[in-house]
Formats: C-alpha cells, structure tokens, sequence
C-alpha cells in the first residue's frame, strides 16, 4: 500500500533484520509492487494470482505464504498503519483532540487530495472503485478498534475497556468507509467527525 508518511514513530527505531529476513522482505514487497501495477494498470478483478507469481518471479506457493488471499495484495503494510494510527493520537499537537487528530489522519490516509502523489491517488480510486478491496480495507481497520480505543483511553485519563473509547474508536475508523457513497467523500468524512467532536467534548465535560 503506497503512503504518504513514515513508516517509523517518535523515539523508537527498527532493529536491523538478518539476511534471510531481508531477503524474505524483499520478496513480499516485489511481490506486492507486481500486483498493484498489474491491478492498477488494468483492475482488480481482471488479475489472477498466477500472472502476479509470475510478474513477480516467484511461485503461487511463494506468493500465498506472503498474502494469504487476494485481498491482502493490495493492504500490506497493516502493521505500520496500526502504527500510525496510534501515533496520530499519542503524538498529537498539544490542544489538539484526539477526534480532531483521527479526523486529519482519515482525511490524509484514507482518502486522496490534491497535494498527493499519483500512485497513492491511483490506490485509493482502486480501493474506492472495487467492492472487495472496500471491504477488506474496512475490516482491516476495524481490527485496530482495540488498540486505538486503549490508546484513546490512556490520552483521556480513563480507564481502559471504557466504552465511550470503544465507541470513539469504533466509529472514527467507519466513517471514512460512510463517506465512500457521497459525491464529496471529503465533505462527509468532516461532517461525520463534526458529529464525533461535538459529542466527545460534551462527554469530556461531564468527566471533568
């Protein structure tokens, strides 16, 4: 998946890998490169897996202990997007809240502007453009509701497993998938988190 941040988050560093787990990274990355050209070049849907394995030089065997299904082709950095999704919240500006901080990371990672570079553009038309990358994404996403609602939850002072965190996080990694639908996918992704503000802060208050 092409990304329009880092890959590392404040204070900490990658541990250096060894040969074979470069070269096993090496190898899952060709392999990812080969398939979003090949879908953006002519679709999703009218790839197979063999003409990947073989843009890709290696074997469908070797492809599938990479990406275990089709889907998984085009999403392969879910990790590091956990990453920066927990970052967006923990590494916030000060005075920022914390809906306002997912609201510019929906805005800068889930959907394309103007400012961005084509290849991402092109990414997130393809993923908007076809239903089972849609999909996929989403429920890509929503396994990260967890682990942001912690991390909202240690932000706000209050105790993890609240539900008024889970349902922050829940719905702050939905809206971008609602706003798909609309003519403007920008203008609904703000109205929703308008939406999400208002009540979060009204929430706040009463905890004050």
């Amino acid at each position: 998946m092409p990304s329009t941040t880092t890959n590392t988050t404040a204070g900490t560093s990658p541990a250096p890998m060894g040969r074979r787990e470069r070269k096993k990274a090496a190898t899952r990355q060709a392999i990812a490169d080969a398939a979003l050209h090949l879908f953006l070049e002519r679709g999703y849907d009218a790839v197979g897996i063999r003409e990947i394995a073989d843009a890709a030089d290696v074997s469908t065997t070797t492809l599938f202990k990479h990406f275990p299904v089709k889907e998984a082709l085009v999403f392969d950095e879910d990790a590091d997007q956990e990453a920066r999704l927990l970052a967006a919240v923990r590494e916030r500006p000060e005075g920022r809240s914390i809906p306002a901080a997912l609201r510019e990371h929906a805005l800068t990672t889930r959907l394309a502007s103007a400012d961005d570079d084509a290849t991402f553009t092109a990414f997130t038309n393809l993923v908007a453009g076809t239903p089972a990358l849609r999909d996929y994404a989403q429920n890509m996403w929503l396994r990260h509701t967890t682990a942001l609602a912690q991390a909202i939850a240690e932000e706000s002072g209050l105790a993890a497993g609240d539900p008024a965190c889970t349902a922050l996080a829940h719905f702050a990694l939905e809206a971008p998938r609602a706003a798909y639908a609309h003519d403007d996918p920008r203008q609904a992704i703000n109205r929703a988190f308008d939406l999400l503000e208002h009540g979060w802060n009204a929430f706040s208050r009463t905890k004050e």
